[in-house]
């Protein structure tokens, strides 16, 4: 079979199981070891059967709706390529965003003042290596209550150079408990309704961890505890950063401005024009 053929094969295969019929592309490039350049630039390569039985599994996995990502084991975030299995959530193109919000804040903030970060929710490490790479000034430590996470975050930070403290935990508590003060709180916490939840597609509510993406009957729980958390946590100049869902932009806000009474909070929409940021300054 040749490169246009498999590709062929893979698109309609995909077509019928209801998948993006595209990711045959990413899967085939996965197990050629190359990029989409090359695969265009070798259309009518022959593959080997080696190969062919590698792309067949691989593609039958999406077809049945195994996220793309967990098959390659790597997904791309900030320009970097990251691990990921199904013990972290897939990094997103939106938590680039909130990333990309936290860093000009803290520029024109505090421009190069060194400063303590902490990013709740570690994942695959994605939030808390990037702004440890990006800005080497801040001391970054992130908090996870899954063990399982944490582990695929320690091996993102050793391969591509990060220094970040790890702490197994729940929210702030590791923090409070030792009277740790920040200058910078991030998170991209669990938001999505329960309800809204069921309704997901295979792809995500079969296989990304759950812990990672409800946050209760409203997607609002998280935040509400923050509220309760932070105060014992900040020191007098702070920001909080927080990726949110459509739509709960206004209640997050309303949480962060009664609990910092003068805080400077403002609702960010992302590229597609939802409401998925809020940012405090305090």
């Amino acid at each position: 079979m040749r490169v246009y053929e498999a590709l062929k094969w893979a698109s309609s295969f995909l077509r019928e199981k209801g998948r993006d019929e595209n990711a045959g592309e990413l899967l085939l490039c996965y197990v050629m070891g190359t990029n989409r350049t090359g695969l265009l630039m070798n259309m009518r390569e022959e593959l080997t059967m080696e190969q062919e039985n590698a792309f067949s599994d691989a593609v039958a996995k999406h077809g049945e709706g195994i996220p793309v990502q967990y098959i390659t084991g790597v997904e791309s975030f900030y320009g970097r390529s990251f691990f990921v299995n199904e013990e972290v959530l897939i990094p997103r193109p939106e938590t680039e965003e909130l990333v990309l919000g936290v860093l000009e804040r803290i520029q024109r903030k505090f421009g190069s003042a060194p400063l303590e970060v902490a990013d709740i929710g570690t994942g695959s490490g994605a939030i808390s290596i990037t702004l440890a790479l990006e800005h080497p000034g801040l001391q970054v430590a992130t908090v996870d209550i899954a063990e399982e996470s944490i582990e695929v975050a320690k091996r993102n930070a050793e391969h591509l150079g990060a220094h970040v403290t790890f702490y197994h935990g729940d929210l702030l508590q590791p923090f409070i408990q030792e009277g740790k003060k920040l200058d910078v709180v991030v998170s991209n916490p669990p938001y999505i309704p329960y309800e809204d939840w069921q309704g997901l597609s295979t792809v995500v509510k079969d296989h990304e961890p759950v812990r990672a993406l409800v946050g209760g009957e409203d997607g609002l729980d998280f935040y509400r505890r923050f509220m309760t958390e932070l105060p014992l946590v900040l020191r007098e100049q702070a920001i909080v950063a927080f990726e949110i869902g459509a739509g709960q932009g206004e209640a997050v806000r309303d949480m962060l401005q009664q609990t910092f009474k003068s805080a400077t909070v403002e609702i960010v929409f992302d590229i597609n024009g939802k409401d998925r940021m809020v940012f405090a300054e305090i």
